[in-house]
């Protein structure tokens, strides 16, 4: 019987660990299905540009993983069984169940209000495809002039602010900051973030929090007062607590607590990666969220469910933080350098080449998952997809 490895999520992380896992191991032995709510890899690093009015590529996952040997499900995940070892999905057919030998858990993360009144009914966000679009609408009815607030200055909300405000010239954007604008860059780097805001008209509010969200306004804790046409959320992200509610050890936050090789502590045959799993870095610290925490901790995971599959030594991947590369519109950038510790250097990129270095980043993102096993031997390729087809005659 072939060793049952299932994948939930086709993001950045599951993707690439479904792909490589085809290309390293044998398709006689295993048999890998991944599940994923929607037809098509979403290249998140990219939604605050759709939500803008950009178009940006949606690989459909069908082709991605064709000639593979992979088998797509499409389906949402609503329950993982570890004792069982199975996972339940609805679908449009009613759903069902998956057993499974191995899972890598790679599910992402989501919009976190943090219990805010009023965000889950009236703001907008950027961490699906379906509310970039959402957003894309909202803007759209606003082409005669309107104001936009967007709530949040980590990365996500200083990508998505200037990028409207450059993009759609005619709205007011204002971006409303709990603490110092681009407080974790480095001083150069901070003021050419605020230069940048400055040259695109965005009006930045430091030190302030939101206490509620209204259909046209925002309401701030000191009392302002915001006139908002279309707000936007970007104060942080939130787990599936499916995680949590499966027994697995997680966090406070529900994120998967795993050891070095993105193995669960609670469930050795549990795997996960992304944005779903607590791990720490070399330099003593949680890994962020990230795309690129979602590279390290799934190649690791990759190389752990390889070696303990075919017993060989499991590599430990270097797992650090390479540091901030933020996009401000599309001919703008800053690229942060850190040291060991995460802490910015007073090194930086910023300008046209940084934009120049965060398009081929996001280029080569899109390619690893395009792509999934890498060049995949085309011998082993068509092996796969004459087994693919043999299974699908049997089914039919």
């Amino acid at each position: 019987m072939k060793h049952r490895i299932v994948v939930l999520g086709a993001g950045y992380a599951g993707a690439y660990v479904a792909g490589t896992l085809a290309r390293r191991l044998s398709p006689a032995d295993t048999e890998i299905t991944v599940v994923n709510a929607e037809p098509d890899f979403v290249q998140r690093l990219r939604l605050h540009q759709l939500a803008a009015g950009q178009e940006i590529e949606a690989p459909e996952l069908v082709d991605v993983f064709a000639g593979t040997g992979i088998r797509l499900r499409l389906a949402r995940v609503t329950a993982v069984d570890p004792e069982r070892q199975v996972v339940a999905v609805a679908d449009a057919d009613g759903g069902g169940e998956l057993g499974y030998d191995t899972l890598l858990y790679a599910l992402g993360s989501h919009v976190a209000d943090h219990g805010v009144r009023g965000v889950a009914e009236h703001a907008f966000h950027v961490t699906s495809r379906p509310a970039a679009l959402c957003l894309r609408e909202r803007l759209d009815n606003l082409r005669g002039g309107g104001s936009v607030v967007v709530v949040g200055d980590g990365l996500t909300g200083i990508e998505t602010a200037t990028e409207i405000a450059e993009s759609r010239p005619g709205l007011s954007v204002v971006l409303v900051a709990r603490g110092e604008l681009g407080a974790p860059l480095s001083v150069g780097a901070r003021g050419h973030l605020r230069q940048a805001c400055d040259r695109l008209g965005i009006t930045v509010l430091e030190h302030t929090s939101v206490e509620a969200v209204e259909a046209t306004r925002v309401l701030c804790a000191d009392g302002t007062t915001l006139v908002s046409d279309a707000t936007v959320w970007t104060a942080g992200f939130a787990v599936n607590p499916i995680a949590a509610a499966a027994g697995l050890d997680v966090t406070d936050d529900g994120r998967i607590v795993v050891d070095r090789t993105m193995r669960s502590l609670s469930h050795p045959n549990v795997y996960a990666a992304g944005d779903s799993v607590y791990t720490i870095g070399d330099n003593g610290r949680p890994l962020p969220m990230s795309c690129a925490s979602a590279g390290f901790t799934g190649m690791q995971a990759m190389k752990a469910i390889v070696g303990s599959l075919t017993g060989s030594k499991i590599e430990h991947v270097k797992l650090g933080y390479p540091g901030s590369h933020i996009s401000l519109g599309r001919r703008d950038g800053i690229l942060q350098m850190v040291d060991g510790e995460a802490q910015a250097k007073p090194k930086y990129v910023a300008g046209r080449k940084a934009a120049r270095i965060k398009a081929g980043i996001l280029k080569m993102s899109l390619w690893t998952t395009s792509h999934p096993t890498f060049g995949l031997p085309k011998r082993k390729r068509h092996l796969a997809a004459a087994q693919d087809g043999a299974a699908a005659k049997v089914a039919a």
